[in-house]
């Protein structure tokens, strides 16, 4: 498995739960900061761009 280049949201700050995205050239890591150690959601690319399409087109509601 390759290894995943974490980041967190540059508008996250340190005193509240967030997620981090983890990529790889095949998937999507997601998970939580204040758990790391805790597991990871692992999804397909394309996958997390259909979900990161609808949240950004607000079809979520």
């Amino acid at each position: 498995m390759e290894k995943l280049r974490w980041r967190k949201s540059s508008w996250s700050s340190t005193s509240i739960s967030c997620v981090e995205i983890g990529c790889s050239s095949q998937s999507i890591g997601i998970r939580d900061t204040k758990n790391r150690s805790g597991g990871m959601l692992q999804v397909d690319r394309s996958a997390f761009a259909a979900f990161v399409a609808s949240v950004k087109a607000d079809r979520l509601r």
